[in-house]
Protein backbone atom coordinates (compact mmCIF):
# COMPACT_ATOMS: atom_id res chain seq x y z
CA UNK A 1 0.00 0.00 0.00
CA UNK A 2 1.15 3.58 -0.74
CA UNK A 3 1.02 6.05 1.56
CA UNK A 4 0.84 9.86 1.52
CA UNK A 5 1.59 12.70 4.06
CA UNK A 6 -1.88 13.93 5.27
CA UNK A 7 -4.00 10.89 4.41
CA UNK A 8 -6.22 9.89 7.01
CA UNK A 9 -9.02 7.70 8.57
CA UNK A 10 -11.64 8.52 10.81
CA UNK A 11 -14.28 6.37 12.83
CA UNK A 12 -17.33 7.84 15.16
CA UNK A 13 -18.25 6.42 17.99
CA UNK A 14 -21.11 6.72 20.92
CA UNK A 15 -20.01 6.02 24.03
CA UNK A 16 -22.99 4.29 26.40
CA UNK A 17 -22.41 2.91 29.68
CA UNK A 18 -21.95 -0.92 28.38
CA UNK A 19 -18.68 -0.07 26.95
CA UNK A 20 -17.52 1.35 30.20
CA UNK A 21 -19.14 -1.42 31.82
CA UNK A 22 -17.07 -4.16 29.68
CA UNK A 23 -14.04 -1.98 29.68
CA UNK A 24 -13.72 -1.95 33.11
CA UNK A 25 -14.42 -5.75 33.56
CA UNK A 26 -11.42 -6.20 30.92
CA UNK A 27 -9.30 -3.49 32.57
CA UNK A 28 -10.05 -4.34 36.28
CA UNK A 29 -10.68 -0.78 36.29
CA UNK A 30 -13.95 0.11 38.97
CA UNK A 31 -13.24 3.73 39.73
CA UNK A 32 -16.30 5.09 40.92
CA UNK A 33 -16.17 8.16 38.73
CA UNK A 34 -16.46 5.46 36.20
CA UNK A 35 -19.35 3.20 37.67
CA UNK A 36 -21.10 4.81 40.38
CA UNK A 37 -23.57 7.31 39.38
CA UNK A 38 -23.58 9.00 43.26
CA UNK A 39 -19.48 9.17 44.06
CA UNK A 40 -19.91 10.51 40.08
CA UNK A 41 -22.10 12.85 40.88
CA UNK A 42 -20.66 14.28 43.84
CA UNK A 43 -17.30 14.57 42.00
CA UNK A 44 -15.93 17.77 39.77
CA UNK A 45 -17.23 16.16 36.52
CA UNK A 46 -20.95 15.76 38.11
CA UNK A 47 -21.95 12.82 36.47
CA UNK A 48 -19.83 9.08 35.44
CA UNK A 49 -16.73 9.64 32.62
CA UNK A 50 -15.67 7.18 30.36
CA UNK A 51 -11.71 5.93 31.00
CA UNK A 52 -9.69 7.72 29.11
CA UNK A 53 -7.90 4.62 27.80
CA UNK A 54 -11.26 3.29 26.33
CA UNK A 55 -11.90 6.49 24.30
CA UNK A 56 -7.98 6.02 23.34
CA UNK A 57 -8.25 2.02 22.41
CA UNK A 58 -9.82 3.59 19.43
CA UNK A 59 -6.92 5.02 18.30
CA UNK A 60 -5.69 1.75 18.20
CA UNK A 61 -8.77 -0.31 16.67
CA UNK A 62 -8.29 2.31 13.68
CA UNK A 63 -4.13 1.91 13.33
CA UNK A 64 -4.85 -1.55 13.60
CA UNK A 65 -7.32 -2.46 11.18
CA UNK A 66 -8.07 0.56 9.12
CA UNK A 67 -5.28 3.08 8.91
CA UNK A 68 -2.40 1.90 8.09
CA UNK A 69 -3.75 -1.09 8.85
CA UNK A 70 -3.41 -4.90 9.10
CA UNK A 71 0.05 -5.59 9.97
CA UNK A 72 0.70 -2.67 11.31
CA UNK A 73 2.81 -2.55 14.54
CA UNK A 74 2.62 0.21 17.51
CA UNK A 75 6.23 0.98 18.66
CA UNK A 76 4.91 4.22 20.92
CA UNK A 77 1.76 6.30 21.79
CA UNK A 78 1.82 9.51 23.75
CA UNK A 79 -1.35 10.57 24.70
CA UNK A 80 -2.81 14.38 26.23
CA UNK A 81 -6.37 13.86 28.06
CA UNK A 82 -8.04 17.56 27.32
CA UNK A 83 -11.23 17.05 28.82
CA UNK A 84 -13.59 13.74 29.71
CA UNK A 85 -15.63 11.57 27.75
CA UNK A 86 -19.67 11.50 29.07
CA UNK A 87 -21.80 8.54 28.62
CA UNK A 88 -23.43 9.45 25.42
CA UNK A 89 -21.00 11.52 23.74
CA UNK A 90 -20.55 11.05 20.13
CA UNK A 91 -16.76 11.30 19.91
CA UNK A 92 -14.58 11.47 16.56
CA UNK A 93 -11.47 9.44 16.34
CA UNK A 94 -8.71 10.61 13.37
CA UNK A 95 -5.64 9.37 12.73
CA UNK A 96 -3.33 10.56 10.37
CA UNK A 97 0.03 10.50 8.60
CA UNK A 98 2.58 12.81 9.85
CA UNK A 99 5.26 11.78 8.90
CA UNK A 100 7.38 8.90 7.14
CA UNK A 101 10.30 8.30 8.87
CA UNK A 102 12.00 5.44 6.74
CA UNK A 103 10.25 3.09 4.62
CA UNK A 104 9.17 1.02 7.26
CA UNK A 105 8.08 3.70 10.08
CA UNK A 106 5.98 6.67 10.51
CA UNK A 107 4.73 9.28 13.04
CA UNK A 108 0.96 9.42 12.94
CA UNK A 109 -1.21 12.22 14.72
CA UNK A 110 -3.82 10.85 16.95
CA UNK A 111 -6.75 12.79 17.91
CA UNK A 112 -10.85 12.21 19.56
CA UNK A 113 -12.77 14.81 19.75
CA UNK A 114 -16.42 15.18 20.25
CA UNK A 115 -19.08 15.91 17.44
CA UNK A 116 -18.88 19.50 18.34
CA UNK A 117 -15.36 19.46 17.44
CA UNK A 118 -13.93 20.06 21.45
CA UNK A 119 -10.81 18.01 21.73
CA UNK A 120 -10.95 15.11 23.86
CA UNK A 121 -7.54 13.60 23.31
CA UNK A 122 -4.09 14.13 21.07
CA UNK A 123 -1.18 13.01 20.67
CA UNK A 124 1.44 10.85 18.59
CA UNK A 125 1.69 7.72 17.32
CA UNK A 126 5.06 5.36 16.27
CA UNK A 127 4.45 2.93 14.18
CA UNK A 128 5.98 0.01 11.91
CA UNK A 129 4.07 0.22 8.97
CA UNK A 130 2.89 -3.01 7.15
Amino acid sequence: MEFQIGQYYEMEKIIDAEDIKKFAELSGDYNPLHMDNAYAKESIFGQRIAHGMLSASYISTIIGTKFPGNGTIYIQQNLKFKRPVYIGEHLIIRVELDEILDKNKAKLLTTVRTIKEETVIEGEALVKLP
